[in-house]
This record gives structure tokens, C-alpha cells and sequence, in this order.
């Protein structure tokens, strides 16, 4: 999960980002420096946090990943202001690094596999249109709730009829510079520590 801090581009406010919303059906309330931000169905999909440079110490351009240790000075302003809102967010990488133990032709669609993916933690069925994919390979896998550099969010979803949990990403769909221009996934060489996070 990411939270983002561009002082030069909005101000000394910090941006946390939870959930997509129409954005003409958003609510605000304001606590302090604190800016709870719901959706019609008054579900919490964000908060902005003004004087953010007063309040924090990890602060730097840009985004950052959420941390244990910035997590908990969250929760102190919060505790300071008297808002108990559950801050209970998945800190887990969703950038991670695969090992792809099975591919199998996808039953209706010549230009699909149907990949099993070990990710350290389990093993993720995805769907990849891939030309270079194979078995035994280490590759880069954007797991379900990933925000990918185009913005597009990775959701659990059906390819022609086949569940994919994540994706298998391409240099180029991880935002990397200078991608090859042709098509086909990142192959990392095989000193990677299968589940540990990629950083992009």
C-alpha cells in the first residue's frame, strides 16, 4: 500500500489513498488536520493530512510505501485527535517475486496460459497472454490489490471463463526504464528469493 506527499505539486499534505470513488458522490469531515474522505455509502475511502510536516518524521517527495513504523505515527495523530477509525491496512507487498512451477494452455484462447505461481506465501493460478512464459522461470507478479504505474488496480478476475488471481508483469507495465520493445514478461535471473518484494 502507498501513500503519497507532494509538497512542491499540492501543499504539506499527506495523502492516503484506500479505496476508489465517484468522486461528484465523496464526503468530507474535517478533524483537526485530519480529513476523513467517504463514499455515499459513508465507507471510508481515503484520508488527507494537512501541516503533514508538523505531524511526521518519515516524510519524503514523492510516494512512499506503507511502513509499520509510519503506520504507527498515524495512529498517534489520530489517538491525539480522538478518531478511532480502524487503521488496520494490509502492509504486505503486492509487488512480489514468482516462480512459475506450471504452465498449461488456456482451454479457450490459443494466446493464454494458465500459470501456477508460487509467491512465497501460496501458490496464485494467473492467467498470462505472454508469449515468453515458461515454467521454472522468476518473474516480477502484481498481486490482487496491486496499484500498477498506469493506475490500473489488480482484481481477482475470469480470462475467457478461467479464474487469474495477480498478474505476470512486463518491464514495461512496471513502469522500468528502457523496456525491450518486445512483448513478453520480465524473467529475473534465478537469485531472487522467491516471495520477497520487488521494488519498482
Amino acid at each position: 500500500m502507498n501513500i503519497f506527499y507532494n509538497v512542491d505539486g499540492i501543499g504539506d499534505v499527506l495523502i492516503i489513498p484506500l479505496k476508489e470513488g465517484n468522486r461528484y458522490q465523496i464526503q468530507h469531515d474535517r478533524i483537526g488536520d485530519i480529513v476523513r474522505i467517504t463514499n455515499e455509502h459513508n465507507k471510508v475511502i481515503g484520508y488527507n493530512i494537512f501541516q503533514a510536516s508538523k505531524h511526521f518524521s518519515f516524510l519524503q517527495a514523492g510516494k512512499m510505501a506503507l511502513t509499520e513504523d509510519i503506520l504507527r505515527e498515524i495512529q498517534q495523530l489520530f489517538e491525539t485527535h480522538q478518531l478511532n477509525d480502524d487503521l488496520d491496512f494490509d502492509l504486505s507487498a503486492k509487488f512480489v517475486v514468482g516462480y512459475v512451477q506450471e504452465k498449461k494452455q488456456h482451454e479457450n484462447a490459443d494466446k493464454l496460459s494458465v500459470c501456477q505461481v508460487d509467491v512465497g506465501d501460496e501458490v496464485l493460478q494467473i492467467v498470462c497472454g505472454a508469449p515468453n512464459v515458461e515454467a521454472g522461470q522468476h518473474v516480477v507478479v502484481a498481486k490482487v490489490g496491486a496499484t500498477m504505474p498506469s493506475g490500473l488496480k489488480i482484481k481477482p478476475t475470469k480470462l475467457r471463463g478461467v479464474p487469474s488471481n495477480g498478474m505476470i508483469c512486463s518491464q514495461k507495465e512496471l513502469g522500468l526504464p528502457n523496456p525491450p520493445k518486445e512483448k513478453g514478461i520480465y524473467v529475473l535471473n534465478n537469485s531472487y528469493e522467491v516471495g520477497s518484494a520487488f521494488n519498482i
